[in-house]
């Protein structure tokens, strides 16, 4: 071989050893940056982990807090004596069929209808029964009734009210003598105005609250729309 020749093989083998150490090169900082990579992402995996578990934790304190919050209010208003307030006691509960005649309008509780009516916070346009709303107090539901007298401002915002309240039902009732009657299981006040302040301490007190017969049942619709 002559000069030339090996003076060419010679930079030739130069030249892939230079192409190999390059690519030695390549793959250290590819294997760099996937470790880097890899770092960043579990450290987000980790950080987003916490954060959803604390965020989790955060709201499951905060329903905690707010029902912890709702038990106390309820615990304190039904300590509150509430002026005006009428109550009645040994009433009957039984399930019959047909017409009851209760002693006061509207009935408070006594014999009823086995269905109830939907009291989840139902606004009925036209009367109900009797038989089948006095099995709804019996379940801890406040039924708000009013006559011709209420105006048309306190409607609206009892039924408001009534709509945003689970265990609470509303409909018109014009043989009562009071404008606007608050009606619980053997509990019942009457008030000339949906303004009154003892409207929100009969609901925050009676709604669920310890004249209850059944706490925790259904209030919802059982198929009885008058």
């Amino acid at each position: 071989m002559g000069s030339a020749s090996k003076q060419a093989a010679a930079t030739r083998r130069a030249r892939i050893e230079q192409l190999r150490q390059e690519e030695k090169r390549r793959e250290r900082r590819n294997k760099i940056i996937a470790v880097t990579v890899s770092v960043l992402v579990l450290a987000g995996m980790v950080g987003g982990g916490f954060w959803i578990v604390s965020d989790a934790n955060s709201k499951d304190d905060a329903k905690k807090a707010v029902a912890a919050a709702s038990a106390s209010a309820k615990a304190q208003a039904a300590k509150v004596e509430i002026s005006g307030v009428k109550t009645w006691k040994d009433l009957t509960f039984n399930h019959v069929q047909g017409k009851v005649d209760y002693p006061m309008t509207p009935p408070v509780g006594g014999d009823h209808n086995a269905a109830w009516l939907d009291c989840d916070g139902k606004v009925y346009d036209k009367q109900v029964p009797n038989e089948n709303a006095v099995h709804s107090l019996e379940h801890g539901a406040v039924w708000v009734t009013y006559n011709d007298k209420a105006s048309q401002s306190d409607i609206t915002t009892l039924s408001e009210k009534v709509a945003k309240t689970p265990y609470s039902l509303m409909s018109p009732y014009p043989s009562e003598k009071g404008t606007i009657t608050l009606s619980a299981w053997g509990t019942q006040l009457v008030v000339d105005s949906a303004t009154d302040p003892r409207v929100n301490q009969f609901f925050l007190k009676y709604v669920q609250g310890p004249q209850t017969r059944e706490p925790g049942a259904s209030c919802s619709d059982v198929g009885v729309m008058p």
